[in-house]
């Protein structure tokens, strides 16, 4: 029952209720009654209290049936009930930061009425945690932005994002360098100690820099000099080292691929929300293999 998130959520139906909050009540108040042919979960509200039910019924074919079972999911006092307008209840990452923001743990069941006035639930919420391994800057972290993006609508299991920030403004300091050359404009590393050059504007003069670049950016330096500088390495692939914790990073030598690694799922340095919500779903498929 961990992480239930009924989808598509019409399979939810909510009633109000006006008597004991309890198991046995509940029961007798809804068996031998008609549901709905697509109802499978009932959300009973008593004022203040809500309660959280499964039910079978006889016929799923007819457009109503009775109800044959009722198997009570939560009580009011394991249930919380919120009004969420901006969390798309057909999210289950969005309900389970809702979770998190609400204090409800993995032992409780929080109850969302969300955008568009549609309600689900997700009961004993515990998101699989992907750390996201990423250079700043820019700011924000764009892998990790774009994961966010990913969870705001993608119906995938709950995940909770942590950021690993590898910051190339604190490295580049302690470098004490005459000059930098950066990758690109677009990087975000101007504002350095020393002077700023870029690799992709092919400066015409070899100067005395240091390189903050990956493989690719030495590959093209050997390629415009001749040469190897010396370099502060910024790719989170060869930075992340030996890890068991699912990461998602990303390695400019990939260009149209994702590769698992392990517990490591590597997008294309250039990856859109596309290549994320791929690799979130491969490691979310690489994590139920080993639950199992």
């Amino acid at each position: 029952m961990r992480n239930l998130v009924p989808l598509p959520y019409r399979r939810v139906s909510v009633q109000p209720y006006s008597g004991e909050m309890t198991a046995a009540a509940l029961q007798a108040h809804l068996l031998g009654k008609e549901a709905y042919r697509r109802t499978e979960y009932i959300v009973l509200r008593k004022e203040d209290a809500t309660a959280v039910v499964s039910i079978t019924t006889s016929d799923r074919e007819s457009l109503f049936g009775l109800m044959e079972t009722v198997e009570v999911i939560a009580l009011p006092e394991d249930c919380t009930y919120s009004e969420l307008p901006d969390v798309d209840p057909g999210v289950p990452s969005a309900l389970a930061a809702a979770a998190r923001e609400s204090g409800v743990g993995p032992g409780g069941t929080l109850v969302v009425r969300g955008k568009y006035d549609h309600v689900n639930f997700i009961h004993h919420p515990d998101p699989t945690v992907v750390r996201v391994l990423e250079v700043v800057p820019p700011e924000p972290p764009k892998l990790y932005d774009l994961a966010r993006q990913v969870l705001r609508y993608a119906t995938l299991p709950p995940i909770e994002l942590e950021l690993e920030r590898i910051d190339l403004r604190e490295q580049a300091a302690r470098a004490r360098a005459a000059a930098f050359l950066a990758p690109c404009r677009a990087g975000g590393l101007e504002g350095l100690p020393s002077p700023v050059l870029f690799l992709d504007e092919r400066p015409q003069m070899r100067e005395d820099w240091l390189l903050i670049g990956c493989e690719r950016s030495l590959q093209f330096h050997r390629h415009y000099y001749g040469d190897e500088p010396p370099r502060i390495e910024m790719c989170p692939r060869r930075l992340a080292g030996a890890r068991h914790d699912l990461t998602l990073l990303k390695c400019c030598l990939l260009e149209n691929e994702i590769e698992m690694d392990g517990s490591i799922a590597v997008t294309p340095w250039g990856a859109d929300v596309a290549y994320v919500e791929s690799a979130l779903r491969s490691l979310t498929a690489a994590y139920a293999e080993e639950e199992q």
